[in-house]
């Protein structure tokens, strides 16, 4: 049994579907006669269709589910052994769903990454007073922004030749001179 997080939505307004998600883009199926939630399984982005696929987990996976004949009487559903397929057009909300599953290895390394810039761009903006200031035009706010990175290069290139690159990432020095005796 899988673990509810968030609030459930039917992924198709228009009809009554076993099928929801939630907010974080987790696509669910919902067994019929137990109330049971399962997780689909993630098959793949189709660039073509720009649409994420999703299979039957007790299909994929083969455990049993009770409600499996009332699932298989629906219209798009397969009988031949590879079990229902759900198409999650990227349309549906482009915050949620994305053509990388929030789930996957691959979104939560991207993710990190956007974190690691987030954390550049809140330095650029608060320590280096580019959040209130007075510059106009694009050519002079892009040489500004250069050498404010520059700068930051500098001062861990700095920083690592004194051999603290414990010190990389910090504008105030305060530690001790390494020891070299």
């Amino acid at each position: 049994m899988a673990r509810r997080e968030g609030r459930a939505r039917p992924l198709h307004a228009d009809k009554a579907d076993t099928i929801v998600h939630t907010e974080r883009g987790e696509v669910r199926c919902i067994c019929p006669d137990t109330g049971i939630e399962h997780g689909l399984v993630f098959h793949g982005f189709g660039a073509d269709r720009g649409t994420l696929k999703y299979r039957c987990p007790v299909a994929t996976y083969g455990f049993t589910c009770q409600g499996r004949t009332s699932c298989t009487a629906a219209d798009d559903c397969q009988t031949n052994g590879y079990g229902r397929i759900v198409r999650v057009p990227l349309e549906t909300d482009r915050r949620i769903f994305t053509p990388r599953p929030r789930s996957s290895l691959t979104w939560q390394r991207c993710y990190r990454s956007r974190s690691a810039l987030e954390r550049i761009n809140v330095r650029l903006d608060q320590s280096f007073g580019f959040e209130h200031h007075h510059i106009r035009g694009l050519s002079r706010m892009t040489a500004r922004v250069n050498f404010v990175l520059a700068v930051m290069v500098a001062l861990a290139c700095a920083s690592v030749e004194e051999r603290q690159p414990h010190l990389m990432r910090s504008l105030v020095r305060t530690g001790a001179p390494p020891d070299t005796g």
